[in-house]
């Protein structure tokens, strides 16, 4: 993670600001033709190369604790139907990628937040609300080996 840019540290910290920091939503999926892209913005945002189009959603960000996985919270306007007919179509969860930027200097991400899943997802005629979830780590073996003196002498000390 880089440091903020002296702009967007400037706007962070001051009383009043014309700056405004944009979300910067990536779903994608190994079955979906293209990744979906979207800003929570009035009007679509070219940023790194791609078009993110304007479409209302709300995001809880992930609190950063050691002592639980950062879940964090979308929600995410059902309008245009696009969202939901994609998560219908796939099969698991969708990756999720969030970035944060100043809509005057698009290409400059703030923020990144990456390797999150969509989960829990569900939806009705307003909205697409869904967790952010990173992969669970913690549950997946290390080794298929067991570390004792005949396998691995070299970690112990009088082996």
């Amino acid at each position: 993670m880089r440091p903020l840019s002296i702009l967007a540290r400037a706007a962070a910290f001051a009383s009043e600001t014309k700056e405004v920091f944009l979300f910067l939503l990536t779903l994608d999926h190994a079955t979906l033709p293209d990744p979906i892209r979207v800003v929570n913005d009035y009007a679509d945002v070219v940023s790194g190369g791609f078009t993110y189009v304007s479409f209302p959603f709300e995001i809880v960000l992930p609190a950063q604790r050691d002592d639980q996985i950062p879940v964090g919270q979308i929600k995410v306007d059902n309008s245009d139907r696009r969202i939901v007919r994609a998560v219908r179509s796939v099969e698991g969860p969708m990756q999720a990628t969030l970035q944060i930027i100043l809509a005057s200097q698009p290409d400059t991400v703030e923020w990144l937040y990456e390797g999150f899943q969509l989960k829990s997802v569900s939806y009705d005629a307003q909205a697409v609300e869904g967790e952010l979830r990173l992969e669970e780590i913690r549950i997946e073996p290390v080794s298929r080996d067991f570390f004792r003196p005949g396998n691995f002498g070299g970690l112990f000390a009088d082996a």
